[in-house]
């Protein structure tokens, strides 16, 4: 296990900003994040998990403590009850396992596709896009809990997730480190199409799960959400922002403020009765448009979601507009915009 110190994090994140990493170790085996937990209590220093750096904002100090970053690898599949299991390690790509399962025609996480990052993060994030979520398809999530010192496995009902929650980042977080997770596809199923974008681009005709899976990466790509080399707007964590979930009376309150315009905020279903709203939508009706501005940062030209660093940004910059992005949309609507990124070190 090589130990480096003084690692830049910038360059293994998608937004490219933040600080060193004191220690930085990369885990090839569980026997490698075993040894790196252990390093850092014997020293006492803080422990990061590092997976695809897509869906983070380092700080300007960077990590006081060890980054071990998860670089497991191997996919195995088998078959029960008329489901083929994937068994895909925690350091493997995302899109790349999502290609994977549809060329070999399972459905499940095909409107997933172009979702950057690795697998290992997804149990964490409940990641979803286009009316899927990785909570429908996981069986199990292989684990070290740091508590227990132990390797274990953790069935779907014990993972407690919900909207872009699990218990890997609410009730449990910094207890587990995702090792590998276990899907339960369909194979030979038709694909998931029920968000209006995908509705819209095949009309009447059923399409297949690639043609699926490459529809949703143009979508994408259209929106600044797959990373394309060279493109200012992949300097992004994403979707900024999660949707929120209100009920039916908050959301006519919502629609009826001056800075709808008169407009309904576009809605999706949601558990309980509850109403899913466009974060976009809040966010350019709180008067931050597509394109806008603010020195080396701002929000894509393509998606009112993403803040991108347009070249030369701090974590600093990034956080400023957050903030000014949740106060005006508070102001507006009364809603309290929650971020989707894991905010690393100290702000």
């Amino acid at each position: 296990m090589k130990i480096q110190e003084h690692v830049p994090l910038a360059p293994l994140t998608t937004f490219q900003v933040g600080g060193p990493a004191r220690y930085f170790i990369e885990a090839q085996s569980e026997e490698d994040v075993s040894a790196a937990v252990l390093f850092a209590r014997e020293r006492g220093l803080e422990l990061f998990v590092l997976g695809g750096g897509s869906n983070l904002v380092v700080s300007d100090s960077g990590w006081d403590g060890v980054v071990l970053k998860i670089a497991l690898r191997g996919i195995t599949q088998s078959s029960k009850d008329g489901k083929t299991i994937f068994e895909a390690s925690a350091g493997e790509d995302w899109d790349s396992f999502v290609a994977h399962t549809v060329t070999l025609n399972c459905g499940g996480i095909e409107c997933m596709s172009g979702i950057p990052g690795t697998v290992g993060g997804t149990p964490v994030q409940n990641v979803g896009a286009y009316g899927q979520e990785v909570a429908e398809t996981i069986t199990r999530v292989r684990v070290l809990d740091l508590e227990q010192n132990r390797i274990c496995e953790l069935e779907n009902r014990d993972s407690g997730f919900a909207y872009r929650t699990s218990i890997f980042n609410s009730s449990a977080r910094g207890r587990y480190i995702v090792l590998r997770v276990s899907y339960a596809l369909t194979p030979g199923a038709a694909p998931r199409i029920e968000y209006a974008d995908l509705k819209n681009f095949f009309g009447a005709r059923s399409p297949t799960l690639q043609e699926t899976r490459e529809a949703v990466r143009h979508i994408r790509r259209t929106k600044a959400m797959l990373l394309v080399e060279g493109d200012a707007d992949s300097r992004s964590a994403g979707s900024f922002f999660k949707n929120p979930i209100v009920t039916p009376k908050q959301y006519d309150e919502i629609c009826r403020q001056p800075a709808a315009h008169g407009e309904r905020a576009p809605q999706f279903l949601a558990p309980a009765g509850n109403v899913k709203i466009s974060a976009a939508w809040l966010v350019e009706h709180a008067g931050f448009s597509k394109g806008l501005q603010r020195g080396p940062v701002g929000i894509s030209s393509k998606h009112a979601l993403a803040i991108i660093n347009r070249g030369g940004a701090r974590a600093a910059d990034i956080v400023a507009l957050k903030n000014e992005i949740q106060q005006r949309v508070r102001e507006n609507f009364g809603i309290e915009l929650q971020p989707e990124p894991v905010f690393v070190g100290r702000f």
